[in-house]
């Protein structure tokens, strides 16, 4: 249904124990009432994801964060304020209300405020926190549009809201900023320069070994179910028993693709960024034997664009 039209409805399916699928500015997510355990337990069964990788919590304002987990670090509150709403997310202590299935049995939770006003509308309706991790199957493509929600989880959602294309299209910026130093333990759509700028220098420190200390950082990730590899120096395709699908950044290389996505002709990190899932489902449903990727540069929020495509070829090797 409409997202800006289906508050109401979706915020009664929320507060009975169903699952919504809902957007935001960075990806869709896939929500249910943080303070209910066993709706919580539908997030991790609909999307195969293994318990032991937490999830983020959304609020429909930053003034909620105090109330919800008392007083918070100076350097929270900097950032809250700064960036909230947004595509930031911040690690907090998890106050009792929150069940333990929803950070992984972690003594810290993920939290945010999504920058879109209908999913806003929604959590304030509900009157509780949403879980919300993206709408897909684990460790596959993230969801950028409702009909990539609907192909991917199909029935196993009470209830789509659709609210078009994502804004920002990869996911929230992670940062751990109870301590001397922040820590960005996932790069996404806030860049790190805009960090620096309102907090001073930052640790970069994405990526998991064991259990993840926050979500979406395991090495292997964000992948579609075509193989995919990164190419730096591509060679062309020469149109043999190999179908390749080639993903640029400003263009593609001369050759006989079988199919071909360029994220900015005009060389447009944030429009790159809006682009790269988009792509890469339609890529995945091209019929190619492979993808090769472009790296884009390494500045900004290239910076976690590159993150994704490194992480979606680790699950290819």
């Amino acid at each position: 249904m409409p997202a800006d039209s289906g508050a109401a409805e979706a915020a009664a399916i929320l507060r009975a124990g169903g699952l919504v699928a809902l957007p935001t500015e960075t990806v869709y997510g896939l929500g249910a009432n943080a303070l209910d355990a066993p709706a919580v337990a539908r997030i991790f069964a609909a999307k195969a994801r293994p318990s032991f990788d937490p999830l983020i919590s959304h609020l429909a304002e930053a003034a909620e964060l105090e109330k919800l987990v008392g007083t918070v670090p100076a350097a929270v509150a900097v950032l809250a304020e700064r960036f909230w709403p947004g595509p930031l997310t911040l690690i907090v202590d998890r106050p009792s209300v929150i069940p333990p299935i929803v950070t992984s049995g972690l003594e810290t939770m993920a939290v945010r405020v999504p920058d879109h006003a209908a999913t806003r509308e929604l959590i304030a309706a509900a009157g509780v926190p949403v879980a919300a991790p993206s709408a897909n199957r684990f460790g596959q493509l993230s969801p950028t549009r409702a009909e990539h929600v609907v192909a991917g989880l199909g029935a196993a959602v009470d209830v789509v809201l659709d609210g078009g294309p994502t804004r920002c299209g990869i996911e929230s910026t992670i940062v751990d900023a109870r301590g001397d130093r922040p820590v960005v333990l996932r790069l996404g759509a806030l860049p790190v320069e805009s960090l620096q700028e309102a907090v001073g220098p930052v640790l970069v420190r994405p990526g998991s070994s064991g259990q993840p200390v926050a979500p979406g950082t395991l090495a292997a990730h964000y992948a579609p179910r075509t193989r995919l590899r990164l190419a730096t120096d591509v060679e062309p395709s020469d149109g043999g028993a190999a179908r390749r699908g080639f993903l640029g950044f400003r263009g593609a290389p001369v050759g006989d693709w079988a199919a071909v996505e360029v994220l900015s002709s005009r060389g447009d990190l944030t429009e790159a960024a809006a682009r790269l899932f988009d792509a890469l489902h339609r890529l995945d449903g091209a019929g190619v034997d492979e993808i090769l990727v472009e790296p884009v540069p390494e500045v900004g929020v290239g910076r976690a664009i590159n993150d994704r495509l490194r992480r979606a070829a680790a699950t290819w090797t």
